[in-house]
């Protein structure tokens, strides 16, 4: 399998003006397994000035049908090369292969249905008081930048470019310094299928470096970012300066609410996955567990019991269910949330330590005894743990599950749909289930309130988040 190691840029692969390299660790082996070239503010200007002239020179004026059927030649080949973007997933970030040809799936899926909506999107008419003719056009915005983090790279690189691309953008893509690989790939890909040169770049490198250069280059027009809380504040304050448009999907603490009448026990069972999954590096993880009292006890044993169960280990076996953490950074983060639990004495039913493997694992954590002012129930650990508190009356736990900065996501178990929809409108987050831990749909938008975010990723909310509305008056 070949390793992109170098930008991509104007439509082929280019050095990094500065020489700068970023050396990738294998988080399963501890291994550095490849350098690839990190840009600096000269490669910025570079693809920032291609993706001006390729938006100018044909991109945004591309009749739809034509734009739809190379959208859909970029999800073939996506689907033709699923294995190797997969493998490559599993490489740079210890993400189980079985997840990996998911996500990879998923990429071609985003691609697919931006496709289909390109000559669906469009303005309306309008009547108007004084007569005449009015209807609004949804126009390209020109330059767009797209920042993706590590924990889900392939498919959050596609959730932003695919419907910017549909929209009549062109795209710089910024990955992770962590996990460049599968943007890369998907650059080569996109151009294999027909992208003009320029219109989808990608440059690895620092945040710091890169990234704020993008967001502070004056032909940038929006800025799409998915990562923390404290880089989202940096992005907004960056692109207030010229009054970019943004979308931010940043932090999560979401909730996990059983109630007793509720299949509890599936609940159980299934509510492993909603936190530990991705080895609990999710901004969508139910880390925070409410569970009714009279159920309390049979919940808490059936979920540790399930959670035992789970299958850690080599992410390259298509049984594993659980990888590595993605650094040794990150892992000591979470490590560091555990000692705190721990001098607080707080309860653990289960993991915490790491196991005697090479590789950055972490056992899945089961907290009991966590109180509200704690940081392992407030902050976002980013890690396999999950704090469980029983509850007694519905009004009480809803003030506790709002009280935090946070606002993403989260699921509510219940078999009264009064109470299902009551409380679905109550709990303060963009992206709600009921009786499923599933926070992501393609069709459907995916973002947060407070803290988590403004703005949305997926179904078509997202295409309209990269266009501007201009409204037109023909008088009679």
């Amino acid at each position: 399998m070949q390793l992109p190691e170098r930008l991509f840029v104007d439509g082929g692969w280019k050095d990094a003006a500065g020489g700068r390299r970023l050396s990738l660790v294998n988080p399963a082996t501890e291994e550095t397994f490849v350098d690839v070239a990190a840009a600096d503010v000269a490669d910025v200007g570079a693809a920032v000035e291609s993706a001006q002239r390729a938006w100018e020179s044909g991109w945004r004026d591309l009749a739809p049908a034509k734009r739809e059927a190379l959208l859909h030649a970029v999800a073939r080949k996506l689907r033709e090369h699923q294995e190797e973007i997969a493998q490559l997933e599993r490489l740079h970030i210890g993400k189980p292969i079985a997840d990996a040809r998911d996500e990879a799936g998923l990429g071609a899926r985003v691609f697919e249905f931006y496709a289909g909506a390109v000559t669906k999107f469009g303005g309306q008419t309008l009547p108007v008081g004084r007569g005449g003719f009015d209807f609004t056009l949804r126009q390209s915005m020109g330059v767009v930048a797209a920042i993706v983090p590590w924990n889900f790279p392939f498919p959050i690189a596609c959730w932003k470019a695919a419907p910017a691309l549909a929209a009549g953008n062109c795209v710089i893509l910024k990955p992770a310094s962590l996990s460049p690989l599968t943007a890369l790939k998907l650059g080569q890909l996109a151009h294999e299928a027909g992208l003009p040169p320029g219109v989808l770049q990608v440059l690895p490198g620092s945040g710091s470096t890169i990234g704020d250069a993008l967001v502070t280059h004056p032909l940038v027009r929006k800025v799409s970012f998915t990562g923390s809380t404290e880089v989202g504040r940096r992005i907004m304050e960056l692109a207030s300066r010229d009054i970019k448009r943004i979308s931010l999907e940043l932090g999560g603490k979401s909730p996990n609410i059983v109630f007793a009448d509720a299949d509890w026990q599936r609940a159980a069972e299934s509510s492993p996955m909603s936190v530990f999954a991705n080895t609990g590096q999710d901004c969508c993880a139910r880390s925070r567990m409410f569970v009714e009292r009279s159920v309390f006890e049979g919940f808490v044993e059936r979920f540790v019991a399930a959670t035992r169960k789970l299958i850690v280990g080599d992410p390259a076996k298509d049984e594993t269910q659980l990888g590595p953490l993605v650094s040794a950074g990150q892992r000591e983060s979470v490590e560091g949330f555990l000692n705190d639990a721990k001098v607080r004495g707080t309860r653990f039913l289960c993991g915490g330590v790491r196991p005697a493997s090479k590789g950055f694992f972490l056992e899945p954590t089961v907290l009991l005894d966590v109180k509200p002012t704690e940081r392992c129930w407030r902050e976002e650990i980013f890690g396999p743990v999950v704090a469980i508190t029983p509850f007694d009356d519905e009004a009480t736990m809803l003030r506790e599950v709002n009280d935090t900065p946070y606002g993403l996501s989260g699921s509510v178990w219940t078999s009264n749909l009064s109470r299902a929809l009551r409380v679905a409108r109550a709990v303060q987050s963009g992206v709600l289930s009921i009786n499923s831990h599933s926070s992501v749909h393609v069709e459907a938008p995916f973002g947060g309130f407070k803290q988590s975010g403004l703005g949305r990723d997926l179904g078509m909310a997202a295409m309209e988040g990269y266009t501007e509305l201009k409204n037109v008056y023909v008088g009679e």
